[in-house]
């Protein structure tokens, strides 16, 4: 028994991969873990290096078309730490693990040095210090730069998925500005928060598996949200700390798998905010449609205009984007439509 399962999903991308066990080595001094690395498309030769830099990380073949639920399902299934910390690979943990001065003399004269708790050890500190009843504890998130990306969500209710679509809202990057800390924590920097992102939460294993894990019926998104808002609706508290951190390199990651992944992504946030229903679904359909299309016009007129394959790929995202809204596939279907056009046009 481990204190916590490390799950991390790595689509062939060992130049994410290596930084984020490293750094995971590095920094978590204080608990037990093991780490379960879900090897999806994997390189042969690629995995087998990685199985032989890495003997402590237990890899697990991905080689069917899954989602991002269905890939982290595989993995938590096989968990064996009493909490699960689900982490995106395109992160790296701060350094936190060191040595630290504790000012205390042995009887050598020498001072007594102990560690300093990284991110991991940190959010399983805060679970032992917040009251029964938490499910989620999120760390904050910075870009590379160190600039802030996410601290704690707010609600984010369907109307607010619909305006941000038409850029009307931006969800704050800090959600604890204005709040008072978590009472009875000792101190910590803990605040509420509404809802997670999937980069990067720790969350009890037993808790996860009766929240039925990730909902398969999302292929990349929104399965964090939709765990969230369940967690949030069952009675069980979400909450962040400010001062436990991750540094996740999205912004770098990026490709023409867009094509694929943002109308997956798009058809599985309606169904969400609609609550799978078909009225409510239509409702909120109808506006998104309306400006997809529109940013699919404006991407027609740059292609036109200036010819290149970044305009190329943005154009055919929006068009795959607003072709998939009304459709009666899922995601997972219209993901390995579109994922097929792509290999096809690459020749593989």
């Amino acid at each position: 028994m481990f204190d916590v399962s490390i799950i991390i999903v790595c689509m062939n991308r060992p130049d994410n991969l290596y930084p984020c066990l490293e750094s995971i080595r590095r920094t978590t001094v204080r608990v037990s873990y093991e780490v379960l690395v879900v090897a999806y498309m994997y390189d042969p030769a690629g995995l087998a290096k990685a199985r032989e830099d890495f003997p402590w990380v237990r890899f697990i073949e991905s080689n069917e078309i899954r989602g991002f639920s269905e890939n982290n399902n595989l993995a938590l299934k096989q968990a064996k730490g009493r909490y699960c910390f689900i982490l995106n690979d395109d992160t790296e943990l701060p350094e936190g693990g060191i040595w630290e001065d504790t000012g205390i003399k042995a009887e050598e004269d020498e001072r007594t040095l102990k560690k300093v708790p990284g991110t991991i050890d940190r959010l399983v500190e805060d679970f032992e210090a917040l009251p029964e009843g938490t499910a989620i504890v999120s760390p904050t998130l910075l870009n590379a730069d160190g600039t802030l990306q996410l601290c704690g969500r707010p609600p984010y209710p369907a109307r607010h998925y619909v305006l941000q679509q038409w850029h009307l809202f931006s969800e704050p990057k800090d959600s604890t500005a204005g709040q008072e800390p978590a009472a009875g924590v000792n101190g910590r920097k803990l605040f509420r928060s509404w809802n997670i992102t999937g980069a990067a939460f720790l969350i009890p294993t037993d808790l996860f598996r009766e929240l039925g894990w990730f909902d398969e019926r999302f292929f990349f998104t929104p399965e964090d949200i939709a765990l969230g808002t369940l967690a949030c609706r069952k009675g069980y508290s979400l909450y962040v700390d400010t001062s436990a951190q991750v540094v996740h390199k999205w912004r770098t990651t990026a490709s023409r798998m867009m094509r694929a992944i943002r109308p997956t992504a798009v058809r599985g946030s309606l169904m969400h905010f609609s609550d799978f229903k078909p009225w409510k679904y239509a409702l909120l359909a109808v506006p998104v449609w309306l400006a997809e299309t529109g940013k699919r016009a404006k991407a027609a007129v740059a292609q036109a205009l200036r010819p290149s394959p970044a305009h190329r790929t943005e154009l055919l995202t929006y068009r795959n984007i607003t072709r998939s809204i009304f459709t009666g596939k899922m995601p997972k279907d219209i993901f390995t439509k579109y994922y097929n056009e792509i290999q096809k046009e690459s020749g593989k």
